[in-house]
């Protein structure tokens, strides 16, 4: 009975951190859409993985690439998040966008926890589901 009770805190304990894990990973990447839409490059780049950093050099050419190759992540109309997932490691988010054209996009940020914070280490365009008539 013991045991039972110990696994139910456990489980409870361990789910806890995981809707904990999804808020921050999700304020992450809305906090780099709202530094994007206040046209903040700076503050933007800082939400970046060293990695993605490293490759871009600076804010401005972070900036320039996100605002050409992602223009529904530079001006996003509508942003709701997916399932988070964990694939050999890495987390996983899926985010559904509707740009300013009212299309829908489906896309998936790969997240890396540095010093105890999300970081953004890439972006990847999926297909979008179809609309349901």
């Amino acid at each position: 009975m013991r045991a039972l009770v110990l696994a139910a805190v456990m489980a409870a304990g361990l789910a806890g951190q995981a809707v904990a894990q999804e808020g921050d990973i999700a304020a992450t990447i809305r906090g780099q859409m709202d530094a994007f839409l206040a046209e903040d490059p700076a503050r933007a780049f800082t939400y970046a993985s060293p990695g993605i950093q490293g490759l871009f050099g600076t804010p401005d050419n972070f900036a320039r690439m996100v605002r050409d190759g992602y223009p529904m992540v530079w001006r996003p109309d509508d942003v709701r998040f997916g399932p988070l997932r964990q694939v050999d490691g890495a987390q996983l988010q899926s985010v559904y966008v509707t740009d300013a054209d009212g299309r829908a996009h489906l896309l998936e940020y790969r997240m890396e926890q540095i010093d105890g914070r999300w970081r953004i280490a890439g972006v990847r365009l999926l297909q979008a589901p179809e609309a349901s008539v």
